[in-house]
């Protein structure tokens, strides 16, 4: 096996990891390829339909928690603002990918810098990366009480 064929395994092993979805790993590996142009990290448009119905819920579920927290922050001050949510929903469809990629150099770099083992590497890197399951309950439960909320509303202020 070349070296070129073994960085390559490994890296996808490592992504692979991290991501902990199979069946998604390789829209992420085209995704952080765009990110890197010879080394060097250029950030970039990438749709997610994900990110973008979910925004800050969708960085909290992909464990990115200071990126979320700024965008959580930002959606809160912006509510007010007509269509401004809307606005930030792109925004994070487009660039929410970003966070992600760099969350994962970050992880990587440290993993690496620890551990020599790379069996080790990659099983630390699928317990510290991944997705946080939870989210995905917390997100329906808060849409389902501001749904409600806002149709409670509307009917309490139609005339009779």
């Amino acid at each position: 096996m070349s070296n070129i064929d073994y960085n390559e395994e490994y890296e996808r092993a490592m992504l692979e990891a991290y991501v902990n979805k199979p069946e998604v790993t390789l829209w992420y590996e085209m995704s952080f390829s765009r990110f890197n142009v010879n080394g060097v990290d250029n950030m970039q448009w990438v749709w997610s339909w994900w990110a973008f119905f979910g925004t800050w819920a969708f960085l909290l579920y992909r464990k990115q928690y200071i990126p979320a927290l700024v965008l959580f922050m930002i959606s809160i001050l912006v509510s007010f603002i007509p269509f401004a949510g809307f606005l930030v929903a792109i925004l994070a469809g487009g660039y929410s990918t970003y966070f992600i990629y760099q969350g994962y150099k970050d992880k990587k770099s440290k993993i690496e810098a620890s551990i020599s083992d790379i069996d080790k590497r990659i099983e630390t890197m699928r317990e510290i990366g991944g997705y946080n399951q939870w989210v995905i309950w917390v997100y329906v439960i808060l849409t389902t009480i501001l749904f409600l909320y806002v149709t409670t509303l509307l009917i309490a202020l139609m005339p009779n």
